[in-house]
């Protein structure tokens, strides 16, 4: 399972085997249940989480009580709540495993140690985080410019596999669209 956290950082920078060593002994496996959260509310957030196997869902309950779907993480995604990771607070976020989920974890303090030492991992770690803000601009952008439609055919064009794995109660949510206008979709 190692190897896949190889492949995906030298998709942006080389490493000797013993430079992979180095970044490897930084992480921590961990499993978790179909149901169970890597991150809850009001908690610490002690990793942020390189996946292996599995999908989860970042949310946001609003004070109404209404859960907001910001994102879905499945393999060869990173994930947390990022606040609370990097402001070291407590976590404003829910993330829960749809599926059974295998992550590679980084805490705050080896990332940073990490990237102190080897400038490799800083420059991949940098490239990750623009990835995922464009990412998260193009989300935002698509809400604000795009009807339920565009929305839903750019998540089949971008996310093919993505379907077939989250329940459609979900995937509506996440389109900011009702249960019945998914179907019609």
């Amino acid at each position: 399972m190692r190897a896949h956290l190889r492949q995906h950082i030298e998709q942006i920078v080389a490493l000797t085997d013993e430079e992979f060593d180095f970044v490897d002994s930084h992480f921590v496996l961990r499993d978790f249940k179909k149901h169970q959260f890597a991150v809850q509310e009001g908690n610490e957030v002690d990793m942020e989480f390189f996946v292996l196997e599995g999908l989860l869902k970042s949310t946001f309950l609003s004070q109404d009580g209404k859960e907001h779907i910001l994102q879905f993480s499945m393999e060869n995604w990173w994930v947390t709540d990022y606040q609370a990771f990097h402001f070291r607070q407590k976590a404003t976020l829910n993330i829960e495993c749809i599926e059974k989920v295998s992550v590679l974890g980084i805490s705050y303090e080896n990332k940073e140690k990490l990237c102190r030492e080897m400038h490799k991992m800083e420059h991949f770690f940098r490239i990750k985080n623009n990835s995922g803000y464009i990412g998260l601009q193009q989300r935002i952008l698509s809400f604000l410019t795009s009807d339920a439609k565009t929305r839903y055919n750019q998540l089949l064009v971008k996310y093919p596999g993505l379907y077939q794995r989250i329940p459609k109660t979900l995937l509506a949510s996440y389109l900011g669209v009702s249960r019945e206008t998914l179907s019609r979709l």
